[in-house]
């Protein structure tokens, strides 16, 4: 079991935000990053919550903005490792007043260990974050430490045990569901970079080709080139949209769908209401919050798809019934940590039961939805057995109407290896490790039998 770094404890009073004025080139970019950073460890801020608030991002040019999200992605995705490093630097632990300053550090020492920044603007630079009005008597501290970073840092680094950058409850639990060597596999999937994947409304090739991007066995375009997702090629035509490959999995396993009445539960942002609507469906995606409801329907504009938009909790609304079901429930989202490196550090084990019974309601009010002879699809965007698999048969035991329809390796090119003994898919972060990696999902088919 892997040590966890040594911590001295906060102070019950929250820190002040850092607020500082860029005077030096590329300070502005670091400073915003300091902010949203500061607002994630220590307000419990999701990392697109506080990037969204921080409004001089939008000030910036592209290539600033993508830095910024570079810089604290990075962090994230090390923040156990590189806690562990900079504790080890410093005899007498951070200064319990100093939560500025353990950002400037982390910005720092990312910066020297991962990113193509020369060492001497990453010390440089994370100095002048510390030089505050409230921390400049640490700006001594940071330029130490991270100078020592420069010089002992990447071997300092190379012995520390990488399971540190997921919190202990989480790599426990996966260590105890998949086994030494897949966990380890899921941990360092976790820490990479996530390519960008995107389902065309037709003629995905010919669109993979015009993006210089890979298409992968089941059709989704991988693009591997960095850039602004609405400035590539087929955005504005709306011929395509973002959607991680395995996300695109569950509504698939529907099948033919065309001229059928579908519902879509918990919908918003609306990539699977759009591939449905796309294979012909009659949709009415539900979701409960009228924000990403709207958000939905944009998209399906700039798609130039039709669907039924409802904001509503699916919990308790008494649509249908319908030929199918599809319902993605809200979950932990342990799957998606690639794409949210900040999720492993504000998840607690207690959200994983709240969400268990969440779901077990939804899939109750599903039941309900489906026609006799129709399809539900539950899936979730989780590694955790409890919203997955045992959902699934606590479901079949309370519902014995319905029956699991096993999926086969034929509706799962190049992801063969997600399906389990029982016929559901088990989607895990380091499958398709070699084209990249994708996020974690389970999903299940059933069909109501009366």
């Amino acid at each position: 079991m892997p040590k966890e770094p040594r911590r001295q404890k906060r102070p019950p009073r929250k820190p002040a935000a850092p607020t500082y004025n860029p005077d030096a080139p590329g300070l502005a970019a670091r400073r915003i990053a300091a902010q949203v950073l500061f607002a994630v460890l220590y307000r419990q801020r999701t990392f697109d919550e506080a990037l969204e608030a921080a409004a001089d991002v939008k000030t910036l040019p592209d290539r600033d903005r993508a830095l910024v999200r570079m810089l604290i992605a990075t962090v994230l995705r090390r923040l156990g490792t590189l806690r562990s490093l900079i504790d080890g630097l410093v005899e007498k632990g951070l200064p319990r007043d100093a939560a500025q300053v353990e950002v400037a550090l982390l910005l720092g020492a990312a910066q020297i260990l991962f990113l193509d920044v020369p060492d001497h603007a990453a010390v440089d630079l994370s100095v002048r974050l510390a030089t505050g009005p409230r921390n400049a008597r640490y700006a001594g501290l940071v330029n130490a430490v991270l100078r020592r970073v420069t010089r002992e840092g990447r071997e300092r680094y190379a012995a520390i045990d990488s399971a540190l950058d997921t919190p202990e409850w989480l790599r426990d639990r996966w260590r105890a569901n998949y086994g030494e060597a897949i966990s380890a596999a899921i941990m360092q999937a976790h820490r990479t970079e996530p390519p960008l994947d995107l389902t065309a409304r037709s003629d995905a090739a010919t669109w993979a080709e015009k993006l210089g991007a890979v298409l992968l066995p089941n059709g989704t375009i991988r693009v591997t080139t960095g850039g602004n997702i609405t400035s590539l090629p087929g955005f504005n035509e709306g011929a395509w949209w973002v959607q991680d490959v395995a996300a695109s999995v569950p509504a698939r396993l529907l099948g033919d769908v065309a001229d059928r009445h579908v519902a879509d539960l918990c919908a918003a942002p609306g990539g699977k209401t759009a591939q449905l609507a796309n294979a012909g469906a009659n949709v009415v995606a539900v979701d409960r919050s009228a924000k990403r409801i709207e958000r939905l329907r944009d998209n399906l504009s700039r798609l130039s798809l039709q669907a039924e938009t409802v904001a509503a909790d699916a919990a308790e609304w008494n649509g249908g019934p319908f030929d199918a079901v599809l319902l993605d429930a809200p979950c932990t989202a342990t799957g998606t940590i690639r794409r949210h490196p900040d999720l492993p550090w504000q998840k607690q084990p207690a959200d994983l039961a709240a969400l268990a019974d969440l779901q077990s309601r939804l899939l109750d009010r599903a039941a309900t939805l489906t026609k006799p002879g129709g399809l539900l699809v539950y899936a979730t965007c989780s590694l955790e057995p409890e919203e997955g698999e045992s959902q699934i048969e606590s479901f079949l035991a309370r519902h014995p109407n319905f029956a699991l329809v096993p999926v086969v390796p034929a509706e799962l090119p190049g992801l063969e290896a997600a399906l389990t003994a029982r016929g559901v898919l088990r989607i895990l972060p380091c499958h398709l490790a070699e084209q990249g990696g994708c996020d974690g999902f389970f999903a299940a088919r059933l069909r109501r039998n009366a």
